[in-house]
């Protein structure tokens, strides 16, 4: 499958990809949703004005009316731009004044929020990572919890901190303590990036309906990369009994384009086995999971270097979308176009996978070397902390591009 726009070798964004993400051209205003392709960014508005486009969606400033159209009009509206950009077919190849109009250079563009987040739910879905936190705060032998193994964990965040990849995110204040003095107000010192993957949902529910696990993948738009930015300090003194709070909900950083899940059919997979078998509600016989690789760097201050420390997978997630998404409506919460759910941090079962700084490091006991000659236990001010993603098979690339966020110091 080939497209008459230039798609470089290796690139993200190939026709079989089309993720979708909401944008504003250089020296305008408006917002307006697109579809990446290569290095070029397609106009979905200018498409629909030009009746290139079986539907009328695209002329706001964000995808959630897109979201809760549905499977078979996304389906509709992928193959129709597939079709339409490829290399075979004129009608936009062709149209100079209207290419004009509707593609644009990446580097040409600012891109947004691609949806209005209307609430946000993260996960603890890593039976790695939960065991890992488990043993440095609690005891190795009984790093689970109880509930663990029967339930995806999660808790609700704060959706008006989520922001856009390439956006500053400040060091937060907050009260600590330390195991021999009286707690404390002031900057974290731990500060700490989590390598998610988040799901937006689509169609939306009515209070009461709960989303069975075999229809969850009508109600999941696609995904995006997503770093938990967390104040591990913080986290540590108030997580009692009630979980995160200021620790988590300064901010969430989000890759701007959502990759879909026709695009990453061909990756789906098997995940972990569970033991013991989750109750029926949380059953489903097809896979859920997907081989996505994963990767997170730090580019320190005054550096162009990318020191990477950490390769994992998504695929080594315990609880998969499905059985999250039906667990978190099965006691009838709704959901609504444009919500997003994040995985929890991804950890494999090596070191070199974990998602975290507080596990890459264990705790700080283990620093990591940048390449300018500095160690890292936690992130420093100034670090920039970049999370790729793409899955890969038989040649075929489906990538996210990436989610960053530069550390500025606290107020």
């Amino acid at each position: 499958m080939r497209s008459f726009i230039d798609v470089p070798p290796g690139s993200d964004f190939p026709l079989q990809n089309l993720p979708y993400g909401v944008f504003i051209p250089n020296g305008s205003t408006r917002a307006r949703p697109g579809t990446a392709l290569g290095d070029w960014v397609v106009d979905l508005d200018a498409l629909e004005k030009a009746r290139l486009l079986p539907t009328s969606l695209f002329s706001g400033d964000s995808l959630n009316d897109f979201m809760a159209a549905g499977r078979e009009t996304w389906t509709l509206v992928r193959t129709t731009l597939q079709a339409l950009l490829s290399e075979s077919n004129g009608r936009l190849r062709d149209d100079m004044d209207l290419r004009s109009l509707a593609i644009f250079p990446r580097q040409a563009v600012t891109m947004i929020l691609p949806a209005k987040i209307g609430d946000y739910t993260d996960f603890y879905s890593s039976r790695e990572h939960a065991t890992n936190v488990g043993s440095l705060f609690r005891d190795p032998a009984n790093a689970l919890l109880p509930n663990w193994l029967h339930l995806p964990v999660g808790y609700h965040g704060r959706s008006s901190s989520v922001v856009v990849s390439g956006t500053d995110v400040r060091r937060p204040n907050g009260q600590t303590k330390a195991d021999d003095a009286d707690p404390v107000f002031g900057p974290s010192r731990l500060l700490d990036f989590e390598l998610e993957v988040g799901f937006f949902t689509g169609p939306g529910t009515k209070l009461g309906e709960p989303v069975p696990i075999e229809n969850a993948t009508e109600h999941i738009f696609g995904f995006v990369l997503v770093n938990d930015w967390s104040a591990r300090d913080i986290q540590k003194w108030e997580y009692v009994p009630l979980g995160p709070f200021l620790a988590k909900n300064f901010a969430t950083s989000i890759s701007p384009w959502i990759v879909t899940l026709d695009a990453l059919e061909p990756f789906r997979c098997a995940g972990p086995v569970q033991n013991p078998h989750p109750l029926p509600y949380l059953t489903f016989d097809k896979d859920l999971s997907f081989d996505i690789g994963l990767e997170v760097s730090i580019v320190p201050p005054h550096s162009n270097d990318d020191n990477v420390v950490c390769r994992s997978n998504f695929k080594h997630m315990y609880w998969n979308i499905g059985q999250q998404l039906a667990h978190h409506t099965s006691g009838g919460c709704n959901i609504n176009p444009g919500d997003l759910m994040a995985s929890g941090t991804i950890s494999g079962p090596e070191k070199g996978s974990f998602g975290s700084m507080l596990e890459i490091t264990w705790r700080g006991a283990h620093p990591v070397k940048m390449s300018d000659g500095t160690e890292r236990k936690f992130i420093g001010d100034g670090d920039t902390v970049i999370m790729r993603g793409a899955a890969e098979k038989d040649g075929l690339r489906i990538g996210f591009g990436e989610v960053s966020g530069k550390v500025l110091p606290a107020r």
